[in-house]
C-alpha cells in the first residue's frame, strides 16, 4: 500500500506557501520530493528523509513527488494552540488544526447560528484546474483586476493540503483570491472548517467572499464508471450552495482535446453530477462555442435542462482573459492551446457569477 524510501534532500528546489520542492538522493538517482514544513518541518540539504515514494511510482501527472513523512534526525516542535479538529483521521499523518466552526475559534460564535450565505454566487466545478479560468472569465468584466472578494472551498477528493496547489499561492499572492477555505478531511486552508456546509459559511462571513468557487483540491479520481469519480462531489456542493440560500453556478466540464469518449464534449462527470446528484437547481453555464463542437456541447447541455436553468454564455474576449491569468493554465497535462474548449467554459461560468454579482449591485 505505501512504498517507503530513506533519501538524502540535495538541495532546494523551489517553494511556495506551505510546500517545499526538494531534490532527493534516492538509491543511486535523484528524484523531486515535496515537503510540507506545518507537518514535518523544513528539511535542509543534508538531511536524512523518509519517503512515501507511492505516487512517484504510480506516476501520477498531479501528484508524481517522493512525498518527505519524517525529518527523522531533526523532528519539528510540538504545537501549540488551540484546535481539535483533527484531518487525515486515523492515519499516521493525523495532524490537528483550529476548525472556524470548533469552539476554541473567535469565529464560532458567528458560524454558530449562521444559515445563509445570503445570495452569494456559488460557482462549482469538477476540476481543480477550473479554478484559474473561472476566476479570469469573472474577473474579466472588471478589466482583469480583482474587483470582488472571492473565496475558493476546496472538497476533500483530491489533494488534502491546500499547501500542494502552487495556484492557489500565486492567486492569493496576486489578489484573486481572499482566502482558501479547507473543509472535510482536506487541511492547509486559510480557515478550515467541518463541511461544505459550514466552508461555505465561512467563506461568507469570515471572509466576507462575494462570490465562492468550490471544486475538489488537485487531483481527481476516475475509474471510467457512470458513478465512480471524485467529481460527484460537484452536485453535493450544488446541494449546499442552494440549502444555504446561496445561488449555484454550475460550471461544465468540457474538452475537445481529451482522447477519452466519455470526457469529449461535455463530460459524463458533468452530466452524472448535475444530472442525478444535484437536487437543488443551478444555473448551468453554456458556452456558445462556435461550429460543430459547439453545438455538440449545447446538444448534450440540454439534457441538464430539466432540472437546471440553461444559460448561454458567449465566449468572445475569453481568450485573452485566459492569457492574461497569473498563474499557468494547465488541465490533465494540457495547456490552454491545447484544449482552449475546457479553459473557455470555466471561464464562461465565471463570466455567468459575475452578471450575478452585478445584479445584485457589485460595482
Amino acid at each position: 500500500m505505501i512504498r517507503w524510501r530513506k533519501g538524502e534532500v540535495v538541495e532546494i528546489r523551489r517553494e511556495w506557501d506551505g510546500a517545499v520542492e526538494l531534490q532527493v538522493s534516492l538509491s543511486g538517482q535523484q528524484v523531486r520530493a515535496l515537503a510540507y514544513p506545518a507537518l514535518v518541518g523544513r528539511p535542509q540539504p543534508g538531511d536524512t528523509v523518509l519517503l512515501n515514494t507511492t505516487a512517484l511510482a504510480m506516476g501520477l501527472g498531479t501528484g508524481g513527488y517522493a512525498m518527505v513523512v519524517a525529518v527523522p534526525d531533526r523532528l519539528p516542535p510540538d504545537p501549540e494552540g488551540p484546535g481539535h479538529l483533527v484531518k487525515a483521521r486515523y492515519t499516521p499523518m493525523q495532524a490537528t488544526v483550529l476548525g472556524a466552526d470548533e469552539q476554541d475559534s473567535p469565529h464560532h460564535e458567528v458560524l454558530r447560528e449562521a444559515d445563509s450565505v445570503e445570495g452569494m454566487p456559488v460557482v462549482v466545478a469538477d476540476l481543480h484546474s477550473a479554478l484559474a479560468p473561472i476566476l479570469c472569465g469573472l474577473y474579466d468584466r472588471y478589466g482583469g483586476r480583482p474587483a470582488l472578494k472571492v473565496a475558493y472551498v476546496m472538497l476533500d477528493g483530491g489533494a488534502l493540503p491546500a499547501w500542494f496547489s502552487m495556484s492557489c499561492a500565486r492567486l492569493r499572492e496576486a489578489g484573486w483570491l481572499a482566502g482558501v477555505v479547507t473543509v472535510g478531511q482536506a487541511f492547509g486552508g486559510d480557515v478550515e472548517t467541518v463541511t461544505t456546509h459550514t466552508g461555505l459559511l465561512a467563506a461568507r462571513h469570515v471572509l466576507g467572499a462575494d462570490v465562492a468557487i468550490v471544486t475538489q483540491g488537485p487531483g481527481n479520481l476516475g475509474t471510467g464508471t457512470r458513478w465512480g469519480f471524485s467529481g460527484v462531489s460537484a452536485g453535493e456542493a450544488v446541494n449546499a450552495a442552494a440549502v444555504l440560500s446561496g445561488r449555484p453556478v454550475a460550471a461544465l466540464r468540457v474538452s475537445e482535446g481529451d482522447a477519452r469518449e466519455r470526457h469529449v464534449g461535455v463530460s459524463h462527470h458533468s452530466l452524472t453530477a448535475y444530472g442525478r446528484v444535484a437536487l437543488a437547481r443551478a444555473a448551468v453555464a453554456v458556452p456558445e462555442l462556435p461550429g460543430a463542437f459547439g453545438a455538440r456541447v449545447s446538444a448534450q447541455a440540454a439534457a441538464l435542462g430539466e432540472r437546471h436553468e440553461l444559460v448561454g454564455v458567449p465566449v468572445d474576449g475569453l481568450r485573452e482573459a485566459l492569457a492574461a491569468s497569473p498563474v499557468r493554465l494547465s488541465t490533465m497535462g494540457r495547456g490552454l492551446d491545447e484544449d482552449l474548449a475546457y479553459f473557455l467554459t470555466s471561464a464562461a461560468a465565471g463570466r455567468l457569477a459575475a452578471t450575478l454579482t452585478a445584479a445584485e449591485g457589485g460595482s
